[in-house]
């Protein structure tokens, strides 16, 4: 095993000379991706079933493998050859999302934490991809022209991918919670204590609020028809969401509120905040 571990960095820096050096098509590795994405899952399972550490460090391993090629594929749909701007699909943002969450819950259970969580944002992730790569479809822009736009841009996908982990977060509080009281706990070993996952919870809430403020004051600032009937929805949206986790970090340090509210204030604001990301885009793309 630890030979396995000496050889996936070398193994990650051949993947990406090959993507440098040869001419090799994106679904190539986008199903590399998804076939790493399998493995994982299936690794984590049992690892789940009994803490094993060999199954964890394959699991590891088999989805950082997953995450370059992902990152790989993805690159190639975004970034397409020449001057021809970037292609902002909805499929396309959804990937890219799905990637951010994928690397930053990878990272925190390579710290042993987190596990529960991994078949949802993996599995997630896999299904985003597929659909973008045998799906594809186009909504080129060119950021390269607007700078303050690229800005506003990364904030939102930062806050955005921030705030649906917080919504995870919040969605694995409520889960421990029924199991406790209906005592059908399982995976007794796996169980984070109740407080330390709605510490986490809104710790990673309040940086998802503070990119959110963020993007609204960059969007003010460089969207000059943040306002215009193409993009009211969106705004307004976005701004409802801000204000529904302001009421939910107010609510919990000033009220205290736990439990149930604080789980159903959090998912509010992750669903109304991907109606305002992709909801008027998948209606687009439906009417198309």
């Amino acid at each position: 095993m630890q030979r396995l571990e000496q050889r996936s960095p070398d193994a990650i820096l051949l993947l990406f000379l090959i993507a440098q050096t040869v001419d090799i098509t994106m679904p190539v590795f986008a199903l590399l991706a998804l076939v790493a994405y399998s493995v994982s899952l299936a690794l984590i399972v049992p690892s789940l079933l009994q803490k094993n550490g060999g199954w964890r460090r394959m699991a590891i391993i088999s989805a950082v493998i997953a995450l370059v090629c992902h990152a790989i594929a993805l690159e190639a749909r975004i970034l397409p050859d020449g001057d021809s701007g970037q292609n902002l699909s909805l499929l396309n943002v959804g990937s890219l999302v799905s990637l951010m969450i994928c690397t930053v819950m990878t990272i925190v259970a390579s710290r042993n934490r987190g596990w529960l969580l991994l078949p949802i944002v993996y599995a997630f992730a896999l299904i985003n991809l597929a659909l973008a790569t045998f799906m594809p479809n186009e909504y080129i822009t060119h950021l390269e022209a607007t700078p303050g736009m690229l800005v506003h841009i990364g904030l939102s996908l930062f806050s955005y991918a921030t705030l649906i982990i917080a919504a995870l977060y919040a969605l694995q509080l409520a889960w421990i919670d029924y199991q406790l009281k209906n005592k059908k706990l399982a995976f007794n070993q796996e169980m984070p204590p109740l407080m330390s996952i709605e510490r986490k919870m809104f710790h990673i809430t309040q940086i998802g609020v503070v990119l959110l403020t963020l993007t609204l004051c960059t969007g003010l600032f460089y969207m000059h028809n943040l306002f215009s009937m193409e993009n009211i929805d969106k705004a307004v949206l976005s701004i409802v969401a801000w204000f529904v986790y302001i009421v939910l970090l107010w609510g919990h340090y000033h009220e205290g509120w736990r439990g149930r509210r604080v789980v159903w204030f959090n998912v509010a604001g992750a669903v109304i905040l991907t109606l305002a990301y992709f909801g008027s885009r998948i209606v687009q793309q439906l009417i198309s």
